[in-house]
């Protein structure tokens, strides 16, 4: 196929604790981890934090997965993934000790897993590149959007408006997937009454067909004064 498993972690909620598995150890060394996790398939044991980078995450942070990366949400964070053909091209290296109905770990493919990691991608690669790439794209009176990635190597964009009022959106002739990522309720409406308006809650997932073109979300109900969110995401249209 000509794409890939892209995919990212959105931070919905997080505890103090809460992290992220994400890209290498600098200096690994592949045969090493592969022997490693071929092991574990018979002990139950890998020490995932030799080999894999762990990186402290908060609510709202954005962790972006290109294909080919190492990755694992952590304990004690909710996590919304943004993602391209979920679960058809993901390969599991370890599957943290957990057993089958027959007692003994479960099968993994790491013969493929091996095939694809890019072991360049590093520690330093990934706090340059990929953790929390946010930009401001554009703001006006109660509202302003960001940029949260993903990375050029993925065909995914994903947007971030806050809003404490009215905030205008466009399809601009593609289909969008949003979320609400803060606040309790939004309001989604057309300013030419192209659909009727509809009401979201607290992480839940809505679509905007491309036809729809201009709309609008602000806050609604119980989230009415207060600040709001949304994340959006949509394909990127070639260049």
């Amino acid at each position: 196929m000509h794409y890939t498993q892209d995919e990212s972690y959105y931070l919905l909620d997080a505890e103090e604790d809460a992290t992220v598995y994400l890209g290498l150890k600098e200096g690994v060394d592949p045969e090493a981890m592969v022997a490693d996790l071929r092991r574990a398939q018979e002990t139950g044991v890998f020490d995932a934090e030799k080999y894999v980078g762990k990186y402290a995450v908060k609510k709202h942070d954005h962790v972006l997965i290109p294909a080919g990366t190492v990755h694992c949400s952590g304990k004690n964070s909710m996590v919304l993934e943004i993602s391209a053909t979920p679960f058809i091209f993901t390969f599991k290296l370890w599957d943290w000790g957990r057993l089958g109905l027959d007692g003994r770990p479960r099968p993994i493919n790491i013969e493929h897993g091996s095939h694809v990691i890019q072991w360049y991608r590093t520690e330093s690669w990934v706090r340059k590149n990929i953790l929390n790439q946010v930009r401001l794209i554009a703001y006006g009176e109660g509202w302003c959007e960001e940029s949260t990635g993903l990375h050029e190597r993925e065909f995914i964009e994903t947007r971030r408006t806050w809003f404490t009022g009215l905030s205008p959106h466009d399809t601009h002739g593609g289909v969008q997937v949003l979320n609400l990522v803060e606040g309790r309720e939004a309001i989604v409406e057309s300013p030419v009454n192209a659909f009727e308006p509809f009401v979201v809650h607290y992480a839940e997932t809505f679509i905007v067909p491309a036809a729809v073109g201009s709309y609008t979300i602000r806050p609604y109900g119980e989230s009415e004064g207060k600040e709001c969110a949304v994340i959006k995401a949509f394909v990127r249209k070639e260049a």
